[in-house]
């Protein structure tokens, strides 16, 4: 005799909502700080900064606040974990994880211009002139430059060309500091196999500073590694010093650069989503770059505690080959080399 089975209808997911209630009731700043990268006080900045752009135009009850969007967005940075490991972690759907974190990075990449800022005033060129002087007695420094990059996982369009030397995809992040490892400059829109120098060379810094009336060594420099050409605004070391001043430009040439590695270490530590493969297409990766360099920049100024743990020494960039091209700072490098590292 034939069995007929029942056909049930398949089951919904129930919906799982977070209370109303304070989500950081019963944490510690510490703890606060170890999930979401920064304290209480932090966190009420953040989200007093970009209420506008996340109030929910609706009257649902159960809308997500735009604290709970905040921390959903913090918790992807600091951990770098999947959207559906975060999800499931706090409650809610990956589909919400994933258009939360995109609004979230949107809101806070639009303020770049508030928080990365260059120094186009005069005060502002010699309060770090003055302090990056007094860390190696190098003259006349407004910012150090470098490139670092992210993991990304390969992408459907020009694969290729996210590349890098190390033989893993990425975006190759080039970035400008001061004298406190803060960011005044963010360019994270190149793939991974592109040379810093030519990051540089088409860059609005490069035109900026070569401008006759803004550039100069008196405006103010930027010092580079030798994977960039040396030019009158951006010096690089000796490859091979023949004396001592310049083997004591050298040094106090690395001993001022070093500020701008010690900057992408403190943010790739901050947000591990840096250091960890970043399964998003590359024009989302670009503007989580640039929303987590907003908030590095925002936790210097609020004075949130350093993030102990070491990012992967693999996702440190090794130096890039020496430039071979046209290099017109050589002069300015001997000049500085002469008046400030020779001896009496």
């Amino acid at each position: 005799m034939a069995v007929r089975l029942a056909l049930q209808p398949p089951q919904r997911k129930k919906r799982c909502f977070r209370a109303a209630a304070d989500p950081l009731q019963g944490w510690s700043d510490e703890e606060l700080h170890k999930r979401y990268r920064f304290s209480r006080r932090g966190i009420a900045f953040i989200v007093e900064l970009l209420s506008e752009d996340l109030e929910r135009a609706t009257k649902r009850s159960h809308a997500l606040s735009v604290e709970q969007q905040i921390l959903m967005a913090l918790r992807f940075y600091a951990s770098g974990s999947f959207l559906q490991v975060i999800g499931d972690t706090i409650g809610f759907e990956k589909s919400t994880v994933s258009k939360t974190v995109k609004d979230v990075t949107n809101a806070i990449a639009d303020k770049a211009g508030q928080f990365i800022k260059w120094p186009v005033t005069q005060s502002a060129r010699a309060t770090i002139k003055t302090a990056f002087y007094q860390q190696a007695r190098f003259p006349n420094v407004i910012g150090c430059i470098d490139g670092t990059h992210v993991r990304i996982v390969a992408p459907s369009n020009d694969e290729n060309a996210y590349v890098n030397r190390k033989g893993y995809h990425s975006l190759n992040i080039q970035a400008v500091c001061d004298h406190e490892g803060r960011f005044t400059n963010v360019n994270a829109s190149w793939p991974g196999s592109v040379h810093d120098a030519h990051i540089f060379r088409t860059s609005q810094i490069r035109t900026y500073m070569e401008d006759e009336d803004k550039g100069g060594f008196d405006h103010g420099i930027l010092l580079g590694d030798s994977g960039y050409a040396c030019r009158p605004f951006l010096l690089t070391p000796y490859l091979n010093p023949q004396n001592e001043a310049q083997e004591r430009f050298n040094r106090a040439h690395g001993r001022t650069r070093s500020q701008i590695e010690r900057a992408f270490g403190r943010l790739k530590r901050k947000f591990h989503v840096l250091h960890s493969e970043v399964r998003m297409k590359p024009h989302r990766v670009c503007k989580i770059v640039i929303a987590c360099a907003v908030l590095h920049n925002i936790s210097l100024t609020l004075g949130e505690p350093e993030d102990e743990e070491e990012p992967d020494q693999e996702d440190i960039q090794p130096p890039q080959p020496p430039y071979q091209g046209q290099q017109d700072g050589r002069g300015i490098r001997d000049y500085v080399t002469r008046h400030y590292f020779s001896r009496a």
